[in-house]
C-alpha cells in the first residue's frame, strides 16, 4: 500500500509504539488522527501537529464516544494499537494483592472488544475506499502465553484469531487485514520487565514496512524466533514463555 495521502485512525497513538507509528506514517504522507487517554501526552502530540481524540477504550460507551468524534469522514487505515496490560497473578509474592476483576474486564474490553466494535462501525467507510487496511496489533504472547499476564495473553490470542477469520471474510473486497505481533518493546507497559526490549521506533518501522509491502502478518523481532519454535514444537514454545 502506498501510504501517501491515506487517512489513518490510530488508537493508542500518544505513546510507545503508537506514537512512533504516528510519526512514521505522517512522514510518509499520511494524515494521522490518533487517540489516547493521557491529557499531557495528547497535548504533546497536538502540539506536534497531529489531530487527537481523547479516548478510553475500556467500555462500549467510551468507544462510541470515539466513533461520534470521528463522525462520517473517509478512512483508509484503521490501526487498532491501543492496549492494556493487567497483572493477574495468584502466586504468593510479598506485596502482591488479589487480582482485580474490574481491571481484567477493562483489559478485555480495550484489547479485544474495542477493536471489534471499531471494525464493525467503520467497515462501510473502509469498503468505500479503493484500497483499505485494518491493522490489529496483537503480541508474540498471542502465540504462547506468559504466566504472569494470562488475561492480556488471552485477549491478544483472541484478537489474533479474529484477525485470521476477518481476513478470510474480506479476501474478495478492497479491505485487507494485517496482524502485527510485537515482542517485548521498551514502553511504559513493560516497565520492570527484565527481558531485553526492542526500541519502539524499530517496532513501529517494521509495522509500517509491513503495511507498505502488503503483508498479512508482521512477526517482529524475537516473535520471528518464537513463531519458528512454535511451528516445530508448540509445547516448547509454551514452556519458554510461561516462565515470564
Amino acid at each position: 500500500m502506498d501510504i501517501s495521502g491515506k487517512t489513518v485512525l490510530l488508537t493508542g497513538g500518544s505513546a510507545g509504539i503508537g506514537k512512533e507509528m504516528a510519526v512514521q506514517l505522517r512522514d510518509k504522507g499520511a494524515t494521522v488522527v490518533l487517540t489516547g487517554r493521557n491529557p499531557a501526552r495528547l497535548k504533546a502530540m497536538a502540539d506536534a501537529g497531529f489531530e487527537t481524540i481523547s479516548a478510553d477504550l475500556s467500555n462500549a460507551e467510551r468507544v462510541d464516544a470515539l466513533l461520534a468524534a470521528w463522525g462520517d469522514r473517509s478512512l483508509d487505515i484503521l490501526l487498532n494499537n491501543a492496549g492494556q496490560l493487567v497483572d493477574h497473578d495468584f502466586r504468593p509474592k510479598a506485596g502482591r494483592e488479589t487480582p482485580d476483576a474490574d481491571a481484567a474486564d477493562d483489559c478485555i474490553y480495550a484489547n479485544l472488544n474495542a477493536p471489534i466494535r471499531l471494525t464493525v462501525a467503520l467497515m462501510d467507510a473502509l469498503k468505500a475506499r479503493p484500497e483499505a487496511l485494518i491493522v490489529n496489533v496483537t503480541s508474540g504472547l498471542a502465540i504462547a502465553p506468559a504466566a504472569r499476564t494470562p488475561v492480556y495473553c488471552a485477549t491478544k490470542s483472541a484478537l489474533r484469531f479474529y484477525s485470521l477469520g476477518l481476513r478470510e471474510q474480506l479476501k474478495d473486497t478492497s479491505v485487507r487485514v494485517l496482524e502485527a505481533l510485537p515482542p517485548v518493546v521498551d514502553t511504559q507497559m513493560n516497565d520492570g520487565n527484565p527481558m531485553k526490549k526492542m526500541p519502539p521506533e524499530e517496532c513501529a518501522r517494521q509495522i509500517v514496512e509491513a503495511i507498505e509491502k502488503g503483508r498479512d502478518e508482521a512477526n517482529i523481532g524475537m516473535t520471528k524466533a518464537l513463531r519458528i519454535v512454535e511451528s516445530l514444537s508448540p509445547s516448547l514454545a509454551k514452556a519458554i514463555t510461561l516462565k515470564f
